[in-house]
């Protein structure tokens, strides 16, 4: 099993309804078409989510009800932030729905989170980290790897929803169309980033799912009124 920190919108959220139907899956409730697009496999299993504490093994004589009850609270005592524009991008080879201007708050909750819940990860096998190919990564990348078991966190994270897999030049054009399309109601809007999901992969390959969803405090100017 591995456990992971990531923002989604609430279940009944425009954008979480959105997401689940351009991914053919909701991570709250498990429900999808059971026949998925090879363009948002990867996505879909992962459910629609921003990485705050990326997935993880739980460490020795650490339990999922002792991270969850971390989580809340942490999110007590932790403000929300709002993005502003919310505007979709193509990040490498990948689309996603990032802020339309760098928002430092999200870093610095992301950068928080990963920092409080590292005592609940197990340290990598050498198995996992050959997984991230590390010949292809930066130096400092392969550090961060090593250190906290992730190579985009701190000064390389990049808040971002994925929304495809990997799309060839040649398809890009037409898939960001589609994807303007369909997420057409939510970009350009505001996205209040006011809660953090718990999310499990029960065992390996399965799909992720939502496992308890806390919200953050109220007590921030940033936050939505």
């Amino acid at each position: 099993m591995r456990a992971a920190i990531y923002f989604t919108p609430p279940h009944d959220a425009e954008l979480t309804r959105i997401a689940a139907d351009w991914l053919g899956r909701d991570a709250f409730s498990g429900q999808g078409s059971g026949v998925t697009d090879p363009l948002v496999a990867e996505p879909a299993r992962y459910g629609f989510h921003a990485t705050m504490k990326p997935p993880f093994r739980l460490a020795d004589g650490k339990t999922l009800d002792d991270l969850d009850q971390d989580l809340a609270a942490f999110c007590a005592e932790t403000p929300a932030v709002t993005i502003e524009r919310l505007a979709l991008r193509r990040i490498g080879r990948f689309f996603a729905l990032v802020p339309e201007t760098p928002a430092e708050d999200l870093s610095r909750l992301a950068d928080a989170a990963v920092r409080r819940f590292e005592t609940f990860r197990a340290p990598l096998t050498d198995s996992e980290l050959a997984r991230r190919a590390p010949e292809r990564l930066t130096q400092r990348q392969r550090e961060l790897l090593q250190d906290w078991g992730y190579p985009y966190v701190f000064d390389e994270f990049r808040f971002h929803m994925t929304l495809t897999g990997p799309v060839a030049d040649d398809e890009a054009p037409r898939v960001e169309a589609r994807l303007a399309e369909r997420f057409a109601p939510v970009l350009g809007r505001a996205l209040p980033v006011d809660g953090l999901a718990l999310f499990v992969e029960d065992e390996a390959g399965a799909p992720f799912r939502v496992h308890a969803l806390h919200s953050l405090s109220s007590a921030s100017p940033t936050s939505p009124t």
